[in-house]
């Protein structure tokens, strides 16, 4: 359960977010829509404990982020301006030391 409770950081006299309170429950997905500066990114900030509020709490299971003992393995986040790969992939084959390229045993080789 992520609970955010009055949750208020300002840039200067501009409110990125304006005292935000919601609860996102177990199994559910929750996303954040809205235009270009309307706090979503600076959320999750502030729930991930990558900025601090100015007022109010972000709680995952009843706990700051900062709190958790292993954050990583019990909360997930791909922060704006990251980009999934799109498409089909190709695997690049493994370099060694000297620059050479190593490719792995084949069966039939």
């Amino acid at each position: 359960m992520i609970t955010v409770k009055s949750l208020t950081k300002r840039y200067g006299r501009i409110a990125a977010v304006d005292s935000l309170t919601f609860d996102a429950a177990p199994g559910s997905v929750t996303g954040f829509l809205g235009p270009n500066g309307s706090g979503k990114s600076t959320t999750m900030r502030l729930i991930m404990g990558l900025d601090s509020p100015d007022a109010g709490q972000a709680m995952i299971c009843g706990r700051a982020y900062r709190e958790l003992r292993w954050p990583l393995r019990e909360v997930g986040s791909l922060p704006g301006g990251q980009e999934l790969p799109s498409g089909p992939q190709r695997a690049q084959p493994p370099v060694r030391a000297g620059g050479e390229q190593r490719h792995p045993a084949r069966p039939g080789r």
